[in-house]
């Protein structure tokens, strides 16, 4: 029976992608409001707090969306369970009920509500982990 709890539930979606959508939603979730409604001419003369302003023309918004947008549909059932898992709602041996109930409340605006949730990166991050993988494998600046 032990043997049986440690193999990794079978995703539809590649461990790569999501850690790479973990990235994101974490650029994305150390954003905070603008202190200037101007950013500074230098980053040096902001010490460099414009990375984690938000302003709007930042991409990171916009980069999380897309990369959530550009999953097929069983990707991205898989990536909704996964959030649900990481935050406590399913363990991993009721992933084909999250996956159910995800695939029945998919819809259209799946990014919006994917990228409306805070620590979305370590609900994903840690619902891989409770299935049985891991972004460690991964480098964050090949994903």
């Amino acid at each position: 029976m032990a043997e049986e709890s440690e193999t990794p539930v079978e995703l539809n979606v590649s461990p790569q992608k999501v850690c790479f959508i973990v990235v994101k939603a974490r650029e994305y979730d150390a954003k905070v409001e603008p202190v200037d409604s101007e950013p500074d001419s230098s980053p040096a003369d902001d010490q460099e707090r414009e990375v984690l302003e938000d302003f709007a023309s930042d991409a990171t918004l916009d980069e999380l969306r897309a990369a959530i947008d550009g999953l097929n549909e069983d990707e991205l059932v898989d990536l909704i369970a996964l959030v649900w898992v990481g935050r406590g709602d399913f363990g991993k041996e009721e992933w084909a009920e999250a996956r159910a109930l995800a695939d029945e409340r998919h819809r259209r605006h799946s990014a919006d509500y994917l990228a409306g949730i805070p620590t979305l990166g370590d609900y994903l991050e840690e619902g891989l982990a409770e299935i049985g993988y891991s972004c460690d494998e991964f480098d964050a600046e090949h994903l």
